[in-house]
């Protein structure tokens, strides 16, 4: 279970998570004094020859023990992107449910974000291609040349995103008229 809104230390942290059946990238940003880190970030990837169902307890039990290890505050997860084959879009929202099934799990607080959201708001437009938001999140993080899968940098945008859409919230205040 996750226990406190924050560590002791003013550092918040975010999991993104970008789902798919044979291979989901996770991210881990802290955020602190507005200021986002890398802590960590890669995939899980179930042996492709086993069953769907497997494959879906692999990613459920990979996201389990990486939540205890680095007891993220708030998930972020990338929402499904609707394919033209059916198949795998079904695939897809099978993995996208064992991702928020471990989130729900642990109790950890869980936002879902479309794809063209998070590309908006680390990029500026919603149609901005992945090289494009790659090269955002390496500047976010101050991170150059990083090698990553695009499952993880998919993963690590979601959890950037998440970071800005929390600060901006935390500054603009409701209309009550």
């Amino acid at each position: 279970m996750v226990d406190s809104p924050r560590t002791g230390d003013g550092e918040y942290r975010v999991i993104g998570l970008d789902p798919g059946s044979r291979c989901t990238g996770y991210g881990l940003v802290a955020e602190r004094s507005g200021v986002a880190s890398l802590l960590e970030a890669g995939t899980i990837r179930p042996n492709a020859d086993d069953a769907l169902s497997d494959r879906l307890g692999t990613i459920f039990a990979g996201l389990i023990e990486i939540i205890a290890r680095h007891a993220p505050q708030e998930a972020a997860v990338e929402d499904v992107f609707v394919s033209r084959n059916s198949s795998s879009a079904l695939k897809l929202g099978q993995a996208r449910g064992a991702v928020l099934v471990a989130c729900s799990h642990t109790g950890l607080p869980t936002h879902t974000y479309e794809p063209s959201v998070i590309k908006k708001n680390l990029v500026g437009q919603g149609r901005a291609n992945k090289d494009q938001v790659a090269f955002m999140v390496e500047r976010i993080l101050g991170v150059s040349g990083a090698k990553w899968s695009r499952d993880c940098s998919d993963a690590l945008a979601a959890a950037v995103s998440h970071l800005n859409a929390r600060r901006l919230s935390s500054r603009v205040r409701p209309y009550t008229g």
